[in-house]
């Protein structure tokens, strides 16, 4: 089956004027300027005359759990470590297997709405009888149609009292271990088009032990997987590991063994010249979660920078009680802003934003099939009408994605099938899946 998706306003891509075409799960021709049609016959066109057309956007960090706890009581107006001990007790006492399907089902079908076509979550929560958390993540992927990275967290220093951690989240290091093996040998699949991939995550340097740390890593280089954590998020975590480790957190990856091209970390707001130029020559990946670091007051990520020192630097929504939502395509948009006020208006544009989100986050998720409208990549679309009022007046339809403020996709394509058609997500009734979830959320307003 050959799918012209013929003349768009505007498409992400060099020599793509008059569209594309889809062979089954991939791009196989751009149609350039000038052109008649595609060099071979197609089966099929697809109109895109009122669509700017753009790679399926890739999120490489999130707390799909949260969505459960959005601007809860306890935990706004507060910065990161404060947040933490207020929302920690609730979701270690209150996630259960059927909330978090649902909290996993609503934030995988939000990022679709908005574009996304390949998720990271970084589920770090295992209290007791969320064993099964990862396998729970692996079938609400599958039956939506996303390309997910199960990103196998952890929890598992003892509360020390300073309420960062509660023991209902803690697991024993063998435990972790034992069943990142059996989620890597069940899901993991590293070849071309993979729809589930496996990434090895303790947390933070701050929650888990240096043994898992070590051995995580140990593992990772075995399998063949990634590795991901949090990382240089706000002055309390620097001056946490210098208390504790004697050193600051770049120091203490060094230490571990995670410094390579196989590590992508969450944040990395506050690191020094010596310690981006580390980064970049070790080629660690960093994701930019630009809405949760304003709504907590982190700092800003340093893009600029860790892009010229060689690191991949991906966007993340992070998780939906520091974002309030699972929105990517906002994400773009605040990237680019707070992108501006950190260098100015002609260091950060609209393409360095969508790099971010599309090749950028790719590069980060070890993935070089997805993230770009070329020539062998595989057909992940998202396809944004400017219709709205919103989008009146503008005259460069790919920087009016951002600029006037894109937050909803009218058709999303996965593997050259469309998974959003109309604004709305294909097989998923959307007002039962907001009312059921909303009953779940409920409970932890009232745990409060």
């Amino acid at each position: 089956m050959r799918l012209w998706i013929r003349d768009p306003v505007a498409v992400l891509a060099e020599g793509a004027e008059r569209g594309l075409v889809v062979e089954d799960e991939r791009i196989v021709e751009l149609v350039p300027r000038g052109a008649h049609g595609p060099a071979a016959p197609v089966d099929a066109t697809f109109d895109a005359g009122r669509h700017v057309v753009v790679p399926g956007l890739v999120n490489t960090h999130h707390h799909m759990f949260q969505t459960l706890t959005r601007a809860h009581p306890a935990a706004i107006n507060k910065e990161l470590f404060p947040w933490l001990k207020a929302l920690m007790p609730i979701w270690a006492r209150n996630v259960k297997p059927e909330p978090f399907r649902l909290a996993t089902r609503l934030a995988l079908t939000e990022l679709l709405m908005s574009g996304c076509t390949t998720v990271s979550d970084h589920q770090y929560l295992f209290p007791a009888g969320l064993e099964d958390a990862m396998d729970i993540q692996a079938e609400e992927a599958t039956s939506i149609g996303m390309r997910m990275t199960l990103t196998r967290g952890a929890l598992s220093l003892p509360p020390s009292g300073d309420g960062l951690t509660v023991k209902e989240a803690i697991q024993d290091d063998d435990v972790i271990l034992a069943d990142c093996e059996r989620v890597i040998a069940r899901y993991h699949d590293p070849s071309e088009g993979a729809f589930l991939q496996v990434a090895l995550a303790p947390c933070a340097p701050f929650n888990v032990t240096r043994r898992l740390m070590v051995e995580t890593a140990a593992m990772a280089e075995r399998c063949n997987c990634r590795l991901h954590t949090h990382l240089g998020e706000t002055h309390d975590e620097n001056a946490y590991c210098l208390h504790h480790y004697g050193m600051r957190p770049v120091d203490y990856l060094g230490e571990l063994g995670w410094l390579n091209d196989k590590v992508w970390l969450a944040h990395g707001i506050h690191f020094n010249d010596a310690e981006v130029e580390r980064l970049g020559r070790h080629k660690v990946g960093v994701c930019h979660c630009p809405t949760s670091n304003m709504v907590l007051a982190s700092g800003n990520c340093r893009t600029k920078e860790l892009e010229a020192a060689g690191a991949p630097v991906g966007l993340g929504v992070d998780g939906s009680a520091s974002n309030d939502n699972s929105n990517l395509i906002e994400g773009v948009r605040h990237a680019l802003m707070i992108g501006r006020l950190t260098y100015d208006a002609a260091a950060v544009t609209h393409f360095d934003a969508f790099r971010w989100a599309t090749e950028g986050s790719a590069r980060c998720l070890g993935r070089d099939d997805i993230g770009a409208v070329a020539v062998g990549k595989q057909a992940d679309l998202a396809l944004y009408s400017l219709e709205e009022l919103r989008f009146s007046g503008a005259g460069d339809p790919l920087a009016a994605l951002v600029l006037c403020g894109a937050h909803r996709a009218d058709r999303v394509m996965i593997a050259g099938e469309w998974k959003v058609t109309d604004g709305m997500p294909v097989g998923v009734d959307v007002g039962r899946l907001r009312a059921e979830h909303g009953a779940a959320a409920k409970a932890f307003l009232e745990s409060f």
